[in-house]
Order: C-alpha cells, then structure tokens, then sequence
C-alpha cells in the first residue's frame, strides 16, 4: 500500500508540535532570517487556512499584539484572544472597507497558492494574481517600516513583479525555505522596512 505522497518529515513533526499545518515550518524559517514578528505586532494573514502561520504568529506577538487571518475557507481549528478572522474572497474584498476595520498593519504576508493545472504557464499566472492581490492589500494597509512576505511561483513575471516591489522598500529578498517541497517552483518575496 502507497503511504500518503504529502506525510513527509515536515508534516509529521507539525503533527507531534500541534501545528495546523507543516507549512508553519515556512514562516519559522523566514523568521528566524529577517526577525520580522515581533512582540506587540500587528498582523495580517492573507489566505490563513489552515492557519498555522497565524497560529505561529499568535505566539510571536504575544498578548498584545494582534493577528488577522482572511480566507474564503472557514477557521474553526484556531482561537484566540489576540486573533480575528474574516471570512472572504480576497478577489473582492473590499479593501479601503478593510484598513478601516482593521487599521495599519506591522506585517502583510500571504501564503496564497492557487488551485494548480500542472500547466506552468497557467500556475505562474494564478499565482501572479495573488500575489498582485496580496499587493494591493499590503500598499494599503502596511505601515511605514512594516514588512511583507508574499509567496509567488517562479515564472516569466517574478522578476517585474519584484522589481515592482522592490521601490517600496528599504530591501527585498527572494527566499526558498528548506521546507518547501522539491519539486514546488514556490519562492517568497521578503519586502523589509517599507519606505514609502
């Protein structure tokens, strides 16, 4: 019998730590590079199902900071006094409704991925439009010094997409976390200290 092709060592231990998913080992591993949570932060959480990055940054923030997770996929597994969720389609959310709901942000990061075709074309796309998305959000609502993390698929238009980004902030790094798959062409876009 065919063991599940997903249960690998990252999925297994977030089982035994009690993570929502092993996609938290990702954020860990950024953190742990740029220091970019910090105690008191707010936080938004683009795409948070299944919501291990807001679980980790839950505790990163600590009781006085604040964590917001969107997704259009209900959060039921997570809760706490420092973390609220709003169910809704980031394709339509309304974002200007958004920064006066929620205020300016200390972080902006989005694990957005798109549903996948096998076509790398058509999942570079899907995954700039998210990206773009995430974007729009994060120029809205990022504070001044705030950082952002966004991750993209590598394709034709990663490097525009960067070079985009790029003025925005006093640095931005591309970033492959030793726990993304092998075969996955996702990287993640570290925008530090925004400046304008």
């Amino acid at each position: 019998m065919k063991g599940n092709r997903w249960d690998d060592h990252y999925a297994r231990r977030a089982r035994e730590e009690k993570w929502l998913a092993r996609s938290v080992y990702k954020l860990q591993e950024i953190q742990k590079k740029y220091r970019i949570i910090l105690r008191g932060d707010k936080i938004l959480d683009l795409g948070c199902y299944p919501g291990s990055w807001s679980q980790y940054a839950i505790e990163k923030v600590g009781s006085r900071g604040e964590v917001v997770g969107i997704d259009i996929s209900p959060l039921d597994r997570l809760s706490s006094p420092s973390f609220r969720f709003i169910k809704t389609d980031l394709l339509t959310l309304d974002i200007d409704w958004l920064a006066r709901e929620i205020g300016p942000m200390d972080l902006v990061m989005s694990d957005l991925a798109p549903k996948t075709t096998g076509s790398k074309s058509t999942d570079s796309a899907r995954s700039m439009a998210l990206a773009e998305t995430a974007w729009d959000i994060a120029s809205v609502l990022l504070k001044g010094k705030g950082h952002f993390i966004c991750k993209i698929f590598e394709g034709e238009d990663l490097q525009s997409y960067r070079s985009d980004i790029s003025a925005y902030f006093w640095k931005t790094q591309l970033f492959r976390p030793k726990a993304t798959r092998k075969k996955s062409r996702e990287v993640y876009i570290v925008g530090l200290k925004r400046i304008k």
